[in-house]
């Protein structure tokens, strides 16, 4: 940026009504790009570009449209603007609207105009990207790059979601600033670099109470038929035939011309002196509007009495310009024409009429394809807000920690008192959680906006006005933004944030004061969640504490859990949860899934799990650990369980007894038709298993020192061949006497069992011979009966046919790979060999 000066690209931009919102807020604009030179025009007459050369007539499609708009970028890099911020593309809808039912393959290759804004997307590599269009956008057809049809939701996913969080909701803009009604799909992508920092969701508008129609333009001041109102000019409508005035005249509030008695004051024509009434094909031509609801769509032949909700309530005309500018929030310092609305209105009665037959359809059209300004201008507030704002980092955090020595609880709080306005909320987070000299003893740490702003996607929606919520490990209040934007309609959410710090309560409440939307009750508890009684809520949500738990406090958690083998506490708070709640969504250690500790919970949740999102090791910065998060839905069984992998960037849906199937050894979410393919010529379950976890490096040797010592064989010493291999360095040794104290000892002969390295996806097996054993690098799997793996056995476990069955056996984890009890089921015979 150029002096803290925030810059956009606005493509497809129309007449820039929709963008004036950013010019308010003091975006610069490098380039807007529009087919139509009219519209273009008025973006002229707003001064919306700096230079000239900045407004770009032409097709998006043509090679030098784009080399005008990069020659722009490379203009504003040599004044000094590092990167472009932000850019808006709202193309043409007309192929994907729903109210147009002719859609064709021309149609289709038009709405592939969205292929050339996520190309240049791709090209520019902004910091944000805004896309705006009818309900249907995401899901409707498009031409991408290779020529194929696919979904433009698929097209702009597979093309940016690898450099972006991308976040698309179907919002009607009356419930968010607009004054009009206006169903449209709302598209925010933001660079994963800030993915600690903002997320797409938070950069929403905010809900907001509809307006009425009255509520509106209810004040505005009546019109004579063809009137100009003597001190705007814009407040005017156009007339028509004497005849057609007839037919609205005699009209109330919510009735069509076609409820007249009088065939003569229906719409219709004469043929022959015999009177035709016209077709009635929608319910809302030639309609007057209603002063009490909310105004209706505005459409881009607001023009006509014949278009879609076009007459006034009372009046018999069609909305005024200034009316319509009202309706879509277009500020009046909004320009149409070069000369002022002073000078406008001085024009005799004959100028106006000549001026407004040459301009009225442009400034009407332009108004009825426009995003409401207020939408753009909420948006852009937000990433100004974060593009202004200092953004600390790990490093820097951590050193104005040690500078104003904040892990004193009152330096950190008169920190976060002081500096709320400095900082932004994920910075000040940051902060406390880094500050916070207890967070590894309460397993406390930083949830990433990232994985939240999945969660939050598959939410349930809730039916009833008013909800309860449950946060049982509150923190610093990562999920806070996200639900307050999620449940934003709710009349009421009842919202009781639950931690075990006190501190760390407190400074949540001085983080969000002024912060908290109308609709939201919260209240503080400082409380252990597992000692805390409360009524059945619609949802508890969170990220518990991954700590292990023994001693007292586990046998006393013991005595209501379920899972009687349970040592984690995420694990207590999840029985504890679901009992007591509609839905549970719950971020917790993947290898629930698979790992013997977690059965009975598995047994317990297997018929309600929702959905399954896979984060793999993206939850924690700087935490080695795995994770998924579970919804859980208490309410009824669940036939279908979504499975989404934000790593393999897969979206399943399953049936639900499929992949928790009580066949198989654990849940396996992945399963798919290869997988039973090689499931089905397997004899699976065949060994039992043995793992040391005795000869720890203190106790082996990296040389032969006697000739007693004993050889110990670790993963890499097994090649895929099944052979054993010496490597220099690596290898290693163990005194007999040690040995002889160890429980592997009892292997050290054995020569009817087989060795398997352990937490690979490398699988491959050898027979053991005497005269060495294993570390804990190596699994012994030991046959149930007897029997022998032939060469040809041996070498189909390390092909890549099985180890891609085995990925999708371990739900390809990189972390929970060890061979267990359970996790060696795996291990067994090909019958077709």
């Amino acid at each position: 940026m150029i002096n803290n000066t925030p810059t956009y690209i606005s493509l497809f931009s129309s007449a820039g009504v929709g963008c004036y919102g950013f010019k308010e807020l003091g975006f610069k604009c490098i380039a807007t790009n529009e087919l139509l030179e009219r519209r273009l025009e008025v973006q002229k007459i707003n001064n919306k570009c700096e230079y000239d050369s900045g407004y770009i007539q032409g097709d998006i499609k043509e090679e030098n449209t784009k080399e005008k708009i990069y020659l722009e970028i490379e203009r504003w890099k040599n004044l000094g603007n590092d990167r472009v911020d932000v850019i808006i593309a709202t193309p043409p809808c007309q192929g994907m609207s729903v109210a147009n039912h002719k859609k064709n393959d021309k149609e289709i290759e038009r709405n592939s105009l969205i292929v050339e804004s996520v190309s240049i997307i791709k090209s520019i590599k902004p910091r944000f990207f805004i896309f705006e269009n009818v309900s249907s956008f995401w899901k409707t057809g498009c031409v991408d790059l290779e020529g194929n049809i696919v979904s433009i939701g698929e097209m702009i996913q597979n093309n940016l979601e690898a450099n972006y969080t991308i976040y698309h909701e179907v919002i009607n803009f009356k419930n968010y600033g607009s004054n009009s009604s206006r169903p449209r799909t709302l598209v925010i992508g933001v660079d994963k670099a800030f993915s600690e920092d903002v997320s797409p969701i938070e950069l929403f508008p905010n809900y907001q109470e509809e307006k009425t129609l009255f509520e509106v333009i209810g004040n505005m001041p009546s019109l004579e038929w063809g009137e100009f109102n003597s001190e705007d000019f814009y407040h005017s409508f156009r007339i028509y035939p004497e005849h057609m005035r007839e037919w609205i005249k005699d009209i109330k509030e919510g009735q069509s011309a076609f409820d007249n008695e009088d065939d003569y004051k229906k719409p219709h024509k004469l043929v022959d002196g015999k009177i035709i009434i016209n077709k009635s094909k929608n319910g809302d031509k030639y309609t007057r509007q209603l002063f009490n609801k909310v105004a209706s769509c505005i459409h881009t032949r607001n023009d006509q009495l014949a278009s879609q909700n076009t007459v006034h309530p009372i009046e018999d005309r069609v909305f005024s310009i200034r009316e319509l500018m009202k309706l879509m929030t277009i500020p009046n310092s909004f320009k149409w024409l070069k000369m002022d609305l002073e000078s406008l209105n001085n024009l005799t009665y004959e100028e106006k009429r000549k001026i407004s037959k040459k301009e009225e359809l442009n400034i009407r059209q332009s108004i009825g394809e426009a995003v409401p300004t207020v939408i753009f201008k909420q948006i852009g507030e937000k990433m100004k807000e974060f593009l202004t704002t200092p953004i600390l980092h790990e490093k820097d955090i951590k050193k104005l920690i040690a500078i104003n020595n904040l892990e004193n609880f009152e330096n950190l709080k008169n920190f976060i008192k002081e500096n709320k306005e400095t900082f932004n909320l994920s910075t000040l987070s940051r902060v406390i959680e880094y500050a916070n000299t207890k967070r590894t003893t309460n397993s406390a740490y930083y949830t990433n906006k990232f994985i939240i702003q999945e969660i939050v996607n598959y939410l349930p929606e809730f039916e009833k006005d008013i909800i309860s919520i449950i946060e049982p490990s509150v923190g610093v209040g990562n999920f806070l933004p996200f639900l307050f934007k999620k449940y934003a309609k709710k009349k009421e959410v009842n919202l009781k944030v639950i931690d075990i710090d006190q501190e760390v309560l407190e400074l949540l409440e001085i983080l969000y004061e002024n912060k908290i939307p109308k609709n939201f009750k919260i209240e503080y508890i400082c409380k252990d969640y597992m000692k805390y009684f409360h009524e059945k809520v619609d949802l508890i949500i969170g990220n518990p504490p991954f700590s292990k738990l023994s001693g007292e406090y586990r046998k006393k958690l013991l005595e209501k859990n379920i899972n009687k083998d349970s040592t984690n506490l995420s694990e207590f708070m999840l029985e504890k949860a679901i009992t007591s709640s509609d839905y549970v969504s719950f971020i917790m250690p993947k290898n629930l899934l698979n790992t013997p500790e977690y059965t009975k919970t598995r047994d317990l949740l297997k018929e309600h799990i929702e959905n399954i999102i896979d984060f793999g090791e993206q939850g924690f910065k700087g935490v080695k650990v795995e994770t998924i998060n579970i919804i859980v839905n208490n309410q009824k069984v669940i036939t279908k369980t979504q499975v989404i992998s934000t790593t393999l960037k897969k979206t399943l849906t399953q049936n639900s007894k499929y992949i928790f199937d009580e066949s198989l050894p654990y849940w396996i979410i992945y399963r798919n038709d290869f997988f039973d393919d090689i499931f089905k010529k397997m004899e699976l379950g065949i060994f039992d298993v043995f793992r040391d976890r005795q000869i720890t490096n203190e106790k082996i040797k990296s040389f032969k020192e006697k000739e007693t010592d004993i050889r110990v064989i670790k993963s890499q010493n097994i090649t895929d061949d099944g052979e054993l291999i010496e490597i220099s360095g690596y290898d290693s040794y163990i005194c007999f006497d040690t040995l002889n104290k160890l429980a592997i000892r009892n292997y050290l002969e054995n020569t009817e069992v087989y060795l398997t390295p352990n937490m690979t996806y490398k699988p491959r097996m050898i027979k053991k011979e005497k005269g060495y054993v294993v570390n804990g690098s190596v699994a012994i799997l030991i046959p149930k009966y007897k029997f022998e793996l032939s060469k040809a056995q041996l070498n189909y476990i390390a092909s890549e046919e099985y180890r891609e069955f085995y990925r999708i056996a371990r739900n390809y984890q990189t972390r929970s790979l060890n061979i267990d009890n359970i996790s060696c089921y795996w291990f067994g015979i090909n019958k077709n060999l």
